[in-house]
C-alpha cells in the first residue's frame, strides 16, 4: 500500500518540515487549554520532527510520546508490544474521563499492518472516545486508503482525520480527509481541509476539521438487537422478507422517536435470548439495544448505557392468599374482650333478675294463668327470659309487679338491641368483606414465606449479582433464585405454588392485566409493595459509542415532555380494557350457549359475590354440634325413661 514516506536524507528534509508543519496547523487548530496530546507512531524518523512540533505546542495536560517498533513481521510481540504502549497512553492522558477535557492522539505510520493492529488494540483497549481526536499521518495511496478506513471502527466511527501528501507537479499539498459512515451519498472518504507550505491550513466550507457524523444519518439502515419484553417492546408481526415487522411498546416508540430525529430505519438484528442480546451490541453488529436494562456493575464491564430514562425496579409479584374455611367465623365481629363482657352479662342478669325477684317473694302473673294459679318464678325461667330477649325474641307473657325487675329488663332489652345490632352488622361485614391472611410486602418478609423464587433467562446476573451481596437477606434470595422460560411460566408456578416471581413491575401489571384480571378488576397476582432493587435502567450501547450524546439527546427530549410515562399508562390502559372487554364477550358466549340458562362465575358476570363453605362454615358447624347435642340429649332421655319404666315394673 505505499512505501516509507519519511527519511532522514536531506534531500527529503522537505517532506520532514511538510509533515510537521501540517501537523502543526491542526494542533494549533484543535489545541484548548484543556487539551492534551499523545503520539503514536512505529518508529519512523518523522516522529521526532512532529515530536518537537508537540512540544511546541501549548498543552498544560501534557504530551506523551510512545513508539512500537516492529520488526519483520507484525506478530504477537509487536501486538503485545503495541497493547502495552496503548495502555500506558491511556494511563498518561485521562482521556477526558478524569482531568483532561480534551485529548488529541497523532498516529504516524504507513505501515498497513502497524495501523491495522492498532485499530485493534485502540478499540479493546478503550483508547478513543468521540471527544478524542484522532490524527493520522500516513502515505498510504488515496484509492487504497477509502476501503482501508472503512473497515476499521477506530477510523471510520470515531473522530478521526487522515493526513495525506497529494504531489502535484512541484507543490506538495497534504490533504485532511475524513471517513463519513453517513452521508447523503452514503459511507464515503471526504476531504474536510488542505494543507500548503505557502498558503498554510484551509478548512473546506461545509465541513469542520473534525466534522460532526451522527447528527444526521440520512435514512441509513441501522442495526438494534431486541427481545419481546412488554410493555417495552412487542412483537405485532414478525420479521420476514417482505417486511421488517411490526413491533409497539414504550421503548419501541422511543427508539421510533430518536430514529425519527436522527433520521435513520432500524433491522432487528434476529437473536434468541437476553445473552445474545447483549454480544450483538458487544461485537458492534448492532448499535444499540433499544430495551430496558438495568444497570449493572457486571454488565458495565462488557458495554456501557445510554441515558438512564428509567428507575425501573425488579419486583415480586406472588398469588394472593385465599381464604380457607375458618370455624371461628361467627367469633371474628367482636373482639376477645367483648365476648368476655357479654360471657360475664348472661351469667350475672339471670342471676340477678332471679335474685330480685326471689328478695321480695314474688310471684308472676302470666297471660295464660288465672290470678289464683300463679306459679313461682324460677332459676330455670328467669334464664329463658335473658337469653330469648338476648336472640331477639319477643317479651314473654310475664307481668313484673316488681319495679326493680322491670328496669332490670327495661336496661337488658336496650344492651340486647345494642349488642345485637352492632354484632349482626359486623358478621355481615365480615362474611361479604373478610379480613384476607397476611402477606409477604417486602424482600425481608418474601425469603421467610416463598419456597422459591423464580426469574426469566437473564435473571442469572441478577442471582450471581444478589450472591454477591454482604446481605444475608440478599444471598438467601440468591439460593431461593431459579430460572424459568417466561414471565408466563413463572406467574404460573406463583399461582398454584407457594413461591414467587420476580421481574420489572410495569411487566408483571401488564402481563397481570391481560391474562389474570377478572371482569370486575380483580386479580390472583399482587405486586409486592417494597421493590428489592429500585436501580437506573438504559439502553445498552458500545463501549464509548460516538452517536451515543445524539441518542442520549433524544431520550432526553422524550422523557422530559412526558412522553413515555404517558406511553406506559396508555398502553397498560388498553391492555385492561381488553381483558375486560375479551371475559364480558366470552360470559356472554357462555351464557348464550346451547340456548341453555348456566351458571357463570360471578367475578366475570359481575354479579355480586355469593358467600361459599368459606365464610358460612361457623354457622353450619354450629347448627351441626347443636344437632349432636341435641340428639345426645334426646338418646339420655330415652335411656333414663326406659330405666325408670323398669324400675316401676
Amino acid at each position: 500500500m505505499g512505501g516509507r514516506l519519511y527519511y532522514d536524507s536531506a534531500g527529503n528534509r522537505d517532506l520532514l518540515e511538510g509533515a510537521s508543519g501540517v501537523v502543526s496547523a491542526v494542533l494549533a487548530e484543535v489545541a484548548q487549554p484543556t487539551t492534551s496530546f499523545i503520539l503514536l507512531t512505529d518508529g519512523t524518523s518523522s516522529a521526532s520532527a512532529i515530536s518537537k512540533v508537540l512540544r511546541q505546542v501549548e498543552a498544560p495536560y501534557g504530551v506523551g510520546v510512545f513508539q512500537a517498533i516492529p520488526g519483520k513481521s507484525f506478530g504477537n510481540s509487536t501486538q503485545d508490544q503495541l497493547s502495552e504502549v496503548i495502555k500506558q497512553a491511556r494511563k498518561v492522558s485521562p482521556i477526558e474521563r478524569l482531568m483532561s477535557w480534551d485529548v488529541c492522539v497523532v498516529l504516524v505510520s504507513d505501515d498497513p499492518a502497524f495501523l491495522s493492529t492498532f485499530a485493534d488494540l485502540a478499540l479493546r483497549g478503550r483508547l478513543l472516545v468521540w471527544s478524542t481526536k484522532l490524527l493520522l499521518v500516513t502515505s498510504v495511496a488515496l484509492q487504497q486508503l477509502r476501503a482501508f478506513l472503512g473497515a476499521y471502527w477506530v477510523f471510520s466511527m470515531m473522530n478521526t482525520v487522515v493526513v495525506v501528501l497529494q504531489n502535484e507537479g512541484l507543490l506538495q499539498k497534504w490533504d485532511m480527509y475524513s471517513y463519513l459512515p453517513y452521508s447523503p451519498a452514503g459511507p464515503q472518504l471526504v476531504c474536510v481541509a488542505t494543507w500548503t507550505l505557502a498558503a498554510g491550513l484551509r478548512i473546506r466550507s461545509g465541513h469542520g476539521l473534525f466534522p460532526e457524523k451522527f447528527s444526521n444519518f440520512y435514512g441509513a439502515i441501522v442495526n438494534v438487537t431486541a427481545l419481546p419484553f412488554p410493555p417495552y417492546w412487542s412483537v405485532l408481526e414478525e420479521p420476514s422478507a417482505s417486511s421488517p415487522g411490526r413491533y409497539s411498546g414504550t421503548d419501541f416508540l422511543l427508539l421510533e422517536a430518536t430514529a425519527e430525529a436522527l433520521n435513520f430505519t432500524f433491522r432487528v438484528v434476529p437473536t434468541e435470548t437476553w445473552t445474545e442480546v447483549a454480544d450483538r451490541v458487544v461485537e458492534r453488529v448492532a448499535f444499540l439495544s433499544p430495551i430496558f436494562h438495568n444497570v449493572l456493575p457486571a454488565r458495565l464491564d462488557r458495554y456501557e448505557f445510554s441515558f438512564v430514562y428509567e428507575f425501573g425496579s425488579l419486583d415480586f409479584s406472588m398469588a394472593k392468599p385465599d381464604l380457607k374455611p375458618q370455624w371461628q367465623s361467627l367469633y371474628y365481629p367482636l373482639s376477645h374482650a367483648v365476648w368476655l363482657g357479654i360471657l360475664a352479662t348472661v351469667v350475672v342478669v339471670p342471676l340477678s333478675l332471679y335474685g330480685i325477684i326471689r328478695a321480695g317473694k314474688q310471684r308472676v302473673a302470666t297471660g295464660n294463668a288465672a290470678p289464683s294459679g300463679r306459679r313461682p318464678f324460677t332459676l330455670n325461667k328467669a334464664m329463658q327470659e335473658v337469653y330469648g330477649l338476648f336472640l331477639g325474641q319477643n317479651l314473654s307473657r310475664v307481668f313484673y309487679t316488681s319495679v326493680r325487675a322491670r328496669v332490670l329488663v327495661g336496661a337488658w332489652l336496650v344492651f340486647s338491641l345494642v349488642v345485637g345490632t352492632a354484632y349482626r352488622g359486623n358478621l355481615t361485614a365480615s362474611l361479604t368483606l373478610p379480613v384476607y391472611p397476611s402477606r409477604p410486602e417486602t424482600l425481608a418478609q418474601l425469603v421467610l414465606v416463598a419456597d422459591r423464587i423464580t426469574m426469566p433467562s437473564y435473571g442469572a446476573e441478577f442471582k450471581s449479582f444478589f450472591g454477591k451481596s454482604d446481605s444475608p437477606v440478599f444471598k438467601r434470595l440468591s439460593e431461593l433464585m431459579h430460572i424459568v422460560s417466561s414471565v408466563e411460566e413463572g406467574q404460573r408456578q406463583a399461582i398454584e405454588a407457594n413461591q414467587a416471581h420476580l421481574d420489572t413491575r410495569r411487566y408483571q401489571l401488564l402481563h397481570i392485566a391481560q391474562k389474570l384480571t377478572n371482569a370486575d378488576g380483580t386479580t390472583r397476582l399482587y405486586i409486592g409493595r417494597d421493590s428489592i432493587i429500585p436501580g437506573q435502567s438504559a439502553w445498552p450501547l458500545p463501549h464509548d459509542a460516538p452517536y451515543r450524546p445524539q441518542v442520549d439527546r433524544c431520550i432526553m427530549a422524550v422523557i422530559e415532555a412526558g412522553l413515555y410515562e404517558q406511553w406506559s399508562h396508555n398502553l397498560l390502559s388498553e391492555a385492561r380494557r381488553e381483558s375486560s372487554r375479551e371475559q364480558r364477550e366470552q360470559a356472554k358466549t357462555q351464557e348464550e350457549g346451547n340456548g341453555e340458562a348456566k351458571e357463570i362465575d360471578s367475578s366475570i358476570a359481575g354479579r355480586a359475590k355469593a358467600l361459599t363453605i368459606v365464610h358460612l362454615q361457623g354457622p353450619l358447624l354450629l347448627l351441626l354440634l347443636g344437632l349432636c347435642a341435641a340428639a345426645f340429649v334426646f338418646a339420655v332421655e330415652c335411656a333414663a325413661a326406659a330405666t325408670s319404666k323398669s324400675a316401676r315394673l
